[in-house]
């Protein structure tokens, strides 16, 4: 369940790098609104510009044009790769976002322990990053990321890495913690039925420059995931306008 107090807002957003004749713009005029609870999927093919507008989201970047407006605090990100600190535990690391929130060390460890019990991992605190798979490890990151408090998550193709099953697994517990937190998750994939098992909503962006061209509600989500009917038909339907924009681009 969503709900209508819009947390990010992206108005008339252009980026582009270099000057003269030399300059590439890389987004033009996106338009994008997302609410508290909302998980917003964004798709679409290489160089449409995904990855630069979450970093434009979370302050990593600035627009050359238009404005972002996020509400409360700075969104937490969590990308690919997990970036543990390897030297220390996973409950450590957990801690950190903690530590330079000014939490003090007991109320942190126990906030460390319930976090990384909540991504599914109640016995792991006291575990090296090493020692742990690489599904364990996204499991980290996202108690990472939750315990930075952000009504906003940030997830740039944070599975691509893992393996089918284990991916299936992360989508359930990341659907999970998002609901029970009412986290608002802006998620960039190019895996349109990864988009559609996810996603309230699902984007799609152009490429050369990219722009939001098209929108789909992917309403309730089914426990049979994108295996059933409805699901499979707006993956088939996704995947072919998506194609259309990469063949749309070919021929710029």
């Amino acid at each position: 369940m969503t709900g209508d107090t819009t947390v990010v807002e992206v108005r008339g957003v252009t980026k582009g790098y270099g000057t003269g004749a030399d300059r590439r713009v890389v987004l033009d005029d996106v338009r994008l609104r997302l609410t508290r609870g909302e998980f917003v999927c964004v798709v679409g093919a290489s160089g449409s510009g995904k990855s630069t507008l979450l970093h434009l989201v979370a302050g990593l970047d600035t627009a050359c044009a238009g404005s972002i407006a996020v509400t409360g605090g700075r969104p937490a990100v969590m990308f690919q790769d997990h970036a543990l600190f390897p030297w220390l535990t996973a409950g450590r690391n957990v801690e950190l976002a903690l530590r330079l929130a000014g939490v003090s060390a007991g109320p942190r460890r126990a906030r460390a322990r319930s976090l990384l019990s909540l991504a599914g991992l109640p016995e792991a605190y006291g575990q090296r990053v090493h020692e742990l798979s690489g599904g364990m490890r996204q499991r980290v990151a996202l108690a990472r990321a939750l315990a930075q408090g952000a009504d906003v998550l940030l997830m740039d193709e944070p599975f691509a890495a893992l393996d089918a099953v284990t991916r299936a697994t992360l989508h359930r517990e990341l659907v999970r913690v998002c609901a029970e937190r009412w986290t608002a998750v802006l998620f960039v994939t190019h895996d349109v039925r990864e988009a559609v098992a996810l996603g309230n909503r699902v984007v799609l962006m152009s490429s050369g420059p990219g722009r939001v061209v098209a929108e789909w509600s992917v309403g309730q989500r089914s426990a049979c995931g994108t295996d059933a009917p409805d699901a499979a038909r707006l993956v088939d339907e996704i995947t072919a306008r998506l194609g259309e924009e990469a063949d749309r681009c070919a021929r710029c």
